[in-house]
């Protein structure tokens, strides 16, 4: 697994794999999973259809009135909501999987949703990271406590605005992601964790970086103070032709 050492690059990978599917005279068919209040991609240059599936209608409001970027906006559960199935060239998914009890029916929905050939994109925190591990084994307010105290998001925890409560489902893991393709013919094409610092300033974003390495030599190196999130982009494999 390689690092990605900032933000700007990691996009700069998925843009480019999002870019190589654009190769037909359509426009791409893109769905969001999980869009939240903000598109955070540049495909300019790149003709697409975004089409954008949430189960926060704050966040989706703020979405559709605010940016209005969505061609199509959908409130919806990814667990049971219906869309066409091997309809979108390109799936993104970032850091909603790890929100949801259920995830591997998420993914199964992904796979049906996606055109064989066609990406997804999928962006979730390492569980086995110091960051992943203290996630899981604090309560919702102090994320919402340091979102804010931290962070400075002053509006973290309202209505629309992260952090969500977690869940991290087996699947969402390193293990769970190579698990899951392998049973449903994916080929993963890139695989990176984030070796960036998170946001905070001073004193503070010192006292984050110190506590995962201080966590990670307790956990005798068990646990990953080098990076936080994982990035995967998976290729949903095209039957074979007949002979």
């Amino acid at each position: 697994m390689d690092l990605i050492q900032s933000r700007e690059k990691e996009c700069e990978v998925i843009v480019d794999y999002i870019k190589a599917q654009s190769t037909s005279a359509k426009p791409l068919e893109i769905l969001e999973a999980g869009c939240g209040r903000r598109w955070q991609l540049n495909l300019n240059g790149v003709e697409y259809v975004l089409t954008g599936v949430d189960l926060d209608a704050a966040a989706l409001k703020m979405r559709k009135d605010d940016i209005g970027d969505l061609d199509i906006a959908v409130e919806g559960d990814l667990r049971s909501v219906q869309l066409p199935e091997h309809h979108y060239d390109v799936i993104y998914s970032s850091y909603v999987l790890e929100h949801i009890k259920g995830a591997e029916q998420v993914l199964n929905n992904l796979s049906r949703w996606v055109k064989p050939g066609g990406i997804i994109v999928i962006r979730i925190p390492d569980p086995h990271s110091v960051h992943g591990f203290i996630t899981r084994m604090t309560p919702h307010w102090f994320h919402v406590l340091y979102y804010r105290i931290f962070l400075g998001f002053r509006n973290a925890g309202k209505p629309g605005y992260e952090p969500y409560p977690v869940h991290y489902d087996p699947v969402v893991s390193r293990r769970g992601i190579w698990d899951f393709c392998k049973k449903n013919e994916f080929t993963v094409l890139a695989e990176y964790g984030d070796g960036y610092m998170r946001p905070g300033k001073g004193v503070f974003r010192l006292l984050i970086h110190s506590v995962k390495v201080v966590g990670s030599i307790l956990s005798f190196g068990a646990l990953s103070s080098r990076y936080s999130n994982l990035l995967y982009i998976v290729q949903k494999q095209q039957a074979a032709q007949p002979i």
